[in-house]
């Protein structure tokens, strides 16, 4: 008997096929073939940029002399002070993130991805604008700013790759979202190396060093993001959007545009019929399962994605995906990344680097060696699999934590005889990020991604966003208190927990690379989601004649029955 799913994995395998005949396979060519998608991505990439520039810009900021001296107890000169009120500083950026990304979806859906980026760039901007007062306003106005700034950036996180995986053609995708977080740490790369210029201004001492020292690096986010605002009113509209707003002929100009042929292309048509099936079936999944969401209102759209989020919990084989996107985000956290990316200056003074302009030079080297190790992800991850590369990753963090730990321990009291000593532990801190890099950087958020059925998983991605937005305000928040009050002890416990978050990955978490959404459906204990998934699929399919085009089209040679035998 011939089963649904497999029909309807049958039905994209042949589209798949005819597509790569007609654009040829993934790759470099892919992206020149595809040039003017590649350049609306990479445009689009700078909501990353603009969103790694903000995570490491303000390190550099807390260490300058020019800075503390209008933040009072909340960036004290003492480094044995009470350091809470510094960690809201920090944190509260991540704060804003996480609200930012649980409204993100509905802004995306209601008003559109591309109208999404433009209201971010806007909340961002005026949290900047907002922060470059606090010359007059102290802390109070960095606080009100960084939250607001970090709503615009969480949106942007979320919203630009929903946006280029839209635009995209299925060749290209997995590239042009790979893009936003080789963005991301490019952003990190080049705010550690402005802040060490920038910390020259007027001198790198109290009294000497200016306000433009601090003010110049929170300015300059400006500029890029005006560039983004401006070239976005010129950037079309997600032909996924259009369609599933039902504006199909609209969507159909624009998608011929990306790519470069007449609206009446084969291969225009194929993937318009592709967009359009998916519609279908997310509308129609929703119909089923939430009915009295099923109009498309503003009201109804903010409510779906609370209401589907609240349905993952209710079943014991969603709750396990719940566990695992939720807990491998907790992890990335406390792995402790965030902490270094956040208080590296701060971190490399304690590793007796008393000197502010040697300590940002330390910090910069991190941005380096981050952005050039994310790079071998994006190449090789679906050779390497997840969980070898999640658990390897993990151990040599946790190593580089315990390593770090034995040193300060060692010589917390003499770095001024033991230089080479605190050199050491700067390269740990180097080995460190290099290990992040390749590891969980990326691939947590792969795992996040790939775990879900269809129907669940634009909500259990945002679970999964919101753990980590969560956890990484939490890191933010007690990272200065912990490297204040217990030294090395801070290492110790995220390398512990670096350790259990290995062990984790390696016993608990199913490796995902290249499974079928039917065989997640029996590891995770759900057979049978996906399967119906597929049925309706399929059913869409034949309704909107995507079936009968692919038996139509020459060279193809497979017919409905023969998709279907395919799966027997």
């Amino acid at each position: 008997m011939v089963v649904g799913g497999d029909s309807g994995a049958a039905v994209y395998d042949a589209a798949l096929k005819r597509r790569q005949a007609m654009m040829g396979a993934s790759g470099p060519m892919a992206l020149v073939k595809n040039f003017k998608v590649f350049r609306i991505a990479l445009f689009a990439c700078i909501g990353g940029i603009l969103y790694g520039y903000n995570q490491g810009m303000f390190s550099g900021v807390l260490a300058m002399p020019a800075f503390k001296s209008h933040m009072g107890e909340y960036d004290p000169f003492d480094d044995s002070a009470d350091q809470t009120k510094k960690g809201w500083l920090t944190a509260i950026l991540e704060l804003g993130a996480w609200v930012g990304t649980l409204l993100s979806g509905f802004i995306a859906e209601a008003f559109s991805r591309k109208y999404g980026v433009l209201v971010a760039v806007t909340v961002f901007v005026i949290g900047v604008v907002i922060q470059a007062t606090a010359q007059s306003g102290g802390p109070n106005v960095i606080l009100g700013g960084r939250f607001v700034t970090g709503m615009g950036v969480g949106s942007l996180a979320t919203i630009v790759p929903i946006y280029n995986s839209e635009v995209a053609p299925p060749e290209i995708r997995g590239a042009l979202v790979a893009l936003q977080q080789l963005a991301i740490t490019f952003g990190i790369m080049v705010s550690f190396w402005i802040d060490y210029g920038t910390n020259y201004i007027g001198g790198t001492e109290l009294g000497s060093q200016t306000d433009a020292a601090w003010l110049v690096p929170i300015c300059l986010q400006l500029f890029p993001a005006i560039i983004l605002f401006v070239g976005m009113i010129f950037m079309p509209f997600s032909p996924r959007w259009l369609v599933h707003h039902d504006r199909e002929d609209e969507a159909r100009r624009i998608l011929a545009s990306l790519r470069g042929l007449s609206a009446d292309h084969e291969l225009v048509e194929l993937e318009f019929l592709e967009i359009k099936a998916q519609s279908l079936f997310e509308k129609r999944t929703v119909a089923e399962h939430f009915p009295h969401l099923k109009d498309q209102t503003a009201w109804n759209i903010f409510k779906l994605q609370f209401v589907a989020i609240k349905s993952l919990f209710q079943t014991k084989a969603m709750f396990k995906r719940v566990i695992v996107a939720t807990v491998t985000m907790f992890f990335q956290q406390w792995t402790g990344i965030n902490a270094v990316l956040y208080y590296a200056p701060t971190i490399f003074k304690q590793l007796g680097m008393t000197d502010t302009t040697t300590s940002l030079l330390a910090t910069g080297v991190v941005g380096i060696v981050m952005f050039l190790f994310t790079i071998p992800a994006v190449l090789y991850i679906d050779r390497a699999g997840r969980k070898p590369v999640l658990t390897i990753g993990a151990i040599g963090m946790a190593t580089c934590h315990i390593i770090i730990a034995v040193i300060v321990a060692k010589n917390a009291n003499q770095w001024a005889t033991q230089s080479a000593a605190g050199w050491a532990a700067a390269a740990m801190v180097w080995l460190f990020v290099i290990h992040f890099g390749y590891s969980w950087g990326p691939c947590a958020w792969i795992i996040v991604a790939e775990i879900w059925p269809l129907s669940s998983r634009p909500y259990g991605t945002s679970l999964g966003a919101s753990s980590n937005w969560m956890n990484n305000f939490i890191v933010g928040q007690v990272t200065p208190i912990m490297l204040n009050q217990i030294g090395y002890g801070t290492y110790i416990l995220f390398g512990l927990l670096t350790f259990m978050g290995a062990g984790f990955i390696w016993f608990f978490v199913p490796e995902t690379k290249r499974l079928t959404l039917e065989e997640m459906d029996v590891i995770f204990g759900s057979e049978g989601t996906a399967q119906a998934d597929f049925e309706r699929m399929e059913e869409i399919n034949r309704e909107i004649g995507l079936t009968a085009m692919l038996h139509g089209l020459g060279g193809n040679g497979d017919s409905p029955d023969a998709l279907e035998k395919k799966g027997e």
